[in-house]
């Protein structure tokens, strides 16, 4: 009797915890544990957000895999994590793989913008597809919300910050740039928008409702690209990062002040 009390228990505990429906905020905002190895591309995954998951660089990862502009990737395709800050074991290593020739994912294509399709503000674009800096960038306030949870490197982790909000109200582009990124693929932020400003900042806008632009499209500062919502969270709210060179920053040392 009392070992079936016991198990009838643990059978009540683990349907418990197979009930929350959101990722910990600490899983979202704390780096994968793979420091270098191997990552296989999966449909809808762009090399941005791959680099984004791992706290990477998008030119340092595409160095390693010798891709170019305007970084084409491949479902099922190899990518090294080795990096020069990220020594791998020598010689045993499985040697780098040559991209798979498996159909491409068009939700896996950046598309070169064409010379002519400057993007304002700051950040100009190339021939090459890669954006350049020609001044400071003029970063605005994504949302009209009050910061509910603020940047932290201790404790809870937050990589950006919070911002509160209502479902539908816009989330605008913080700067102008290129979309490099829109999807659902990265666990705990839900529909996310990742934005390429110039070759060294990024920035992203987390839990929306509704994505209204795709990757490609190039962006001014102040335009809406999505709607607040409650998309891998428990509340309505817009989680808002910028990035310089992969590394997270705190965004309030950028945004003018209200």
């Amino acid at each position: 009797m009392f070992k079936s009390l016991v198990f009838l228990l643990g059978v009540v505990l683990t349907g418990c915890a197979s009930n929350a429906p959101y990722a910990p905020v600490s899983d979202r905002t704390r780096p994968p544990t793979v420091t270098w190895g191997y990552h296989l591309v999966r449909p809808g995954e762009t090399l941005y957000s791959i680099a984004w998951r791992y706290g990477r660089d998008f030119q340092e990862l595409a160095n390693a895999n010798k891709i170019r502009p305007p970084y084409t990737i491949y479902p099922n395709q190899k990518l090294s994590l080795y990096t020069p800050a990220a020594k791998a074991p020598a010689p045993t290593a499985e040697p780098r793989p040559k991209s798979s020739t498996s159909k491409r994912s068009t939700a896996s294509r950046i598309k070169s913008p064409s010379p002519s399709s400057q993007v304002s503000g700051p950040a100009v674009v190339s021939k090459s597809g890669v954006q350049k800096t020609s001044g400071p960038i003029a970063w605005q306030w994504p949302s009209r919300g009050k910061v509910i949870q603020y940047y932290s490197t201790t404790g809870q982790v937050n990589k950006g910050i919070d911002i509160s909000g209502k479902l539908g109200e816009p989330v605008n582009s913080a700067a102008s740039g290129q979309v490099v990124y829109a999807g659902n693929g990265l666990l705990g932020y839900g529909r996310l928008v990742i934005v390429k400003h110039n070759s060294t900042y990024l920035s992203a806008y987390a839990h929306n409702s509704k994505m209204l632009v795709k990757e490609g499209d190039s962006v001014k500062a102040g335009q809406k690209i999505a709607e607040i919502g409650s998309s891998g969270t428990n509340r309505e709210k817009l989680h808002f990062e910028i990035r310089k060179n992969g590394k997270p920053v705190n965004p309030l040392q950028y945004l003018p002040k209200k």
